[in-house]
């Protein structure tokens, strides 16, 4: 496996990733692919929606009130009628298809920063 080209420690400090509680799980029926829409609380930064394709691995259920993490500095995206407005962060399984969620091991404060 190769790496991405090296980047350097202000490339780095540009990217602005904090700890989030999922709030609500609907499904996103009119993706292209199996996805869920979510509401996460960032603390003082508010509660953002995200588009996230990981139906093959998790419950709506299950989902609410679990922490992750995202990338809160991308400006929004539009998919399809909703606009996603952070990048919830997972690692893709061998596969490529399935995506396991990057949580924080213990409990931590919404909106605190990754660095």
């Amino acid at each position: 496996m190769t790496t991405k080209p090296d980047i350097t420690w202000a490339d780095f400090e540009k990217i602005d990733i904090r700890c989030g509680t999922i709030l609500s799980v609907n499904d996103f029926e009119k993706a292209r692919n199996p996805s869920y829409q979510l509401e996460i609380d960032f603390g003082d930064l508010g509660i953002r929606k995200s588009s996230a394709q990981i139906t093959s691995l998790y419950e709506k259920d299950e989902l609410v009130g679990k922490q992750i993490l995202a990338v809160v500095n991308f400006p929004k995206k539009q998919i399809a009628n909703f606009f996603s407005e952070c990048l919830v962060l997972g690692l893709y399984g061998e596969d490529k298809k399935d995506v396991t969620l990057l949580t924080p091991s213990l409990p931590i404060k919404n909106g605190m920063q990754v660095g």
